[in-house]
């Protein structure tokens, strides 16, 4: 089997665009919370998300110990969370962090977006795991979605510009 290098797959899967979020969990002594990029929706019906963790990370045996997860989906400006969130040793959920428990989960206050799951299914993949999240409440603000590419954080160029229905319009629409 033929593989390509490790650096090089690195350097053109930093050119693809991913959604920012802190993904959280509740453990015995407290919450938990980690940045992941990848994210991503999987199904409608029944409601699934995935995410994926390096095999070693520290977050990913608390959530499979408690079997549920949070994602929070930053918006435009919250860098700074990603870096905290990013950050080893870092006090993530200390002072400088505005965070409540919704669904007996972790929630960042004024994140974009919000899912809570519980855990799914787990597949192994290299030297991953991916995480199937059976989506159990949610919830979203008319924010800018905070990405990252090329090593940096940014927002969808033309998000102010397009025209939005209200949220209530939406609902009414998916009622229907």
């Amino acid at each position: 089997m033929t593989t390509v290098d490790a650096n090089r797959f690195r350097a053109v899967m930093a050119a693809v665009c991913a959604p920012v979020t802190v993904v959280t969990t509740t453990a015995a002594d407290g919450p938990r919370g980690a940045t992941v990029s990848s994210f991503t929706s999987l199904s409608l019906d029944p409601p699934l998300v995935s995410v994926a963790f390096d095999r070693r990370s520290a977050l990913l045996a608390e959530i499979l110990d408690a079997g549920r997860f949070g994602v929070n989906l930053l918006g435009q400006g919250q860098d700074d969370l990603a870096v905290r969130f990013a950050t080893r040793g870092a006090d993530r959920f200390g002072g400088e962090t505005a965070w409540f428990t919704d669904d007996r989960l972790p929630r960042l206050r004024d994140a974009a977006g919000w899912v809570a799951c519980d855990l799914e299914r787990v597949v192994e993949a290299g030297d991953h795991l991916l995480l199937f999240g059976l989506v159990t409440a949610l919830g979203r603000a008319e924010l800018p979605p905070l990405v990252y590419a090329h090593r940096t954080f940014g927002t969808h160029s033309r998000y102010a510009e397009r025209p939005r229905p209200l949220i209530t319009d939406q609902i009414a629409a998916c009622a229907r």
